[in-house]
């Protein structure tokens, strides 16, 4: 299978432990290794959260500033565009890119708990959609 290629703007693909840190460093806005440590699920020892740090770091997902002896590290890709990188690389992966098919199976999924608030909002959204591409 051949590797898809990703833009300059788009981080590389990350494993769902690598997930897990990024996920607890964008709730705290910055964190330490320590602090990453204290909040994962089944935590690795503090030398793994040290290079799956320092490895984000490389995939260019994190930056660090140094306060003392302790690394603070920081996302460099914003919460909205690593989202956005994230969902494109779901789409791709299980829904053969499709927009619409992604859309479908998370209605199947969610549309019980969705209230008419929330399928008002989707029509709106549907339909700025359409005006756009117009």
């Amino acid at each position: 299978m051949a590797k898809q290629k990703r833009s300059k703007a788009e981080p590389e693909v990350l494993s769902r432990r690598e997930r897990q840190f990024l996920d607890v460093i964008y709730r705290l806005n910055e964190a330490t290794a320590n602090q990453v440590l204290e909040q994962l699920p089944d935590p690795p020892s503090y030398s793994a959260v040290r290079a799956t740090l320092a490895l984000l770091e490389k995939k260019g997902h994190l930056k660090h500033r140094r306060e003392g002896v302790t690394y603070v590290y920081v996302p460099v890709v914003a919460p909205t565009n690593a989202r956005t990188s994230a969902m494109r690389h779901l789409m791709r992966t299980f829904f053969d890119g499709s927009a619409m098919e992604t859309v479908a199976a998370l209605l199947d999924q969610e549309s019980r708990k969705l209230s008419d608030e929330d399928f008002d909002r989707l029509e709106e959204m549907i339909e700025e959609a359409r005006q756009k591409d117009r």
